[in-house]
């Protein structure tokens, strides 16, 4: 399973190397593509062109500048990586979920995801018996779900490939142990739906496109581009899913559907007290906005259930609500700092300050330079 820990020298060796005096022209022309950013607003596949064309440009100049004389293919490969992870997590706020349409198609997925879970199963999808393992499917949602912790394209996509190489070994495990003749994409595709429904990672579809648009178009390739496309393609069969591509009758599939949405309704006004709940048990009218303000900050008691709960109170019973009520939450919290983020984008994307430009580069810990523009962290 491959991890974070190489891309984190990675890394720190580019910062390393940007820190001595001979790479001031790197820095600047660095500094200057990320500030450009600010003069224009959002446009995805235009910022997807923009920041592959600065690759390209960035890879010749690393080549032929002294710093890298005499370098190897790899050790110029590291500095792209190095410099893909610097410029995306900074231009991050930016570029992921840039646009309302994104955030509509994420809240919109995850939302039909939630539904499916209350009822979907491997049946459903024709996924063989053989291949039904709930440890290697547990993990395989696991490393999905670790996706949105990263800002980097290569970070989030090895995510993705941790996820399929699960998967990948359950089939050929398969195939050994059981004798199972495996059907490629056949039996793979269901199996990643599945766990992609069990895991329903926040704002999938941003971060796929995320991958899409600003990892370097030369890493897309092979063993990463395939895995990256079906899953891209295994998002597409859940957003569009019906009964139809299911094997599920239709009647029941409408009946599943409805249920579960009505469950939500129904755990959204249990969440929302009522103007009889706002009441004291002694009759007493409500106390008004401000007292209720009051007694919340001060008893700690929210719209939510269970916030007056100890453990030993809950039952087995409670945990599937408990789990709706959270991921409702997260769901629409997500969607929320999106929102603050667009609008804070919106009203100060016209003006650049020379703040803003002199603090471009990621805060590290840094080494005193005899000029400023060469200082990572300012």
């Amino acid at each position: 399973m491959e991890g974070s820990s190489s891309s984190s020298a990675i890394f720190y060796d580019f910062l390393d190397r940007m820190r001595n005096p001979a790479s001031l022209d790197l820095v600047r022309s660095i500094k200057s593509f990320i500030v450009s950013f600010s003069f224009y607003a959002a446009n995805p596949e235009n910022d997807g062109k923009k920041v592959q064309e600065f690759y390209t440009t960035m890879e010749d100049t690393i080549r032929d500048h002294p710093l890298w004389a005499g370098a190897t293919d790899q050790e110029v490969d590291c500095a792209m990586e190095g410099l893909e992870k610097y410029v995306m997590t900074k231009l991050f706020s930016r570029t992921f979920s840039s646009t309302p349409e994104d955030v509509k198609i994420d809240l919109e997925t995850s939302q039909k995801i939630h539904l499916l879970q209350t009822f979907l199963k491997p049946e459903h999808l024709d996924i063989p018996t053989v291949l039904r393992n709930e440890a290697s499917w547990l993990l395989a949602e696991k490393e999905l779900q670790k996706i949105n912790a990263f800002k980097a394209p290569r970070e989030k996509l090895l995510c993705v490939m941790n996820c399929c190489k699960v998967i990948n070994n359950l089939l050929l495990n398969a195939s050994m142990s059981e004798n199972h003749v495996l059907a490629g994409a056949d039996d793979f595709l269901p199996v990643l739906i599945y766990v992609m429904i069990k895991a329903n990672p926040p704002q999938l579809h941003s971060n796929l496109k995320f991958i899409q648009l600003y990892r370097r178009q030369t890493k897309l390739v092979s063993e990463a581009a395939y895995y990256l496309t079906n899953l891209v393609s295994a998002k597409t069969f859940i957003f569009e899913l019906n009964a139809k591509s299911l094997s599920i009758d239709e009647i029941e599939f409408e009946e599943s559907m409805q249920a579960a949405r009505t469950t939500n309704k129904e755990t959204e006004k249990e969440a929302t007290p009522t103007l009889e709940e706002r009441t004291t048990s002694q009759g007493q009218t409500d106390p008004g906005p401000s007292a209720r303000s009051h007694d919340k900050e001060t008893s700690g008691a929210s719209n939510y259930p269970y916030m007056d709960k100890e453990a030993g109170d809950l039952t087995i019973g409670d945990v599937e609500r408990l789990l709706s009520v959270y991921k409702q939450v997260v769901t629409k919290y997500t969607g929320l700092c999106t929102a603050v983020k667009h609008l804070s984008l919106s009203r100060t994307e016209p003006h650049v300050t020379n703040l803003e430009a002199r603090n471009v580069f990621l805060t590290q810990p840094e080494k005193t330079g005899k000029n400023s523009d060469q200082r990572v962290g300012q």
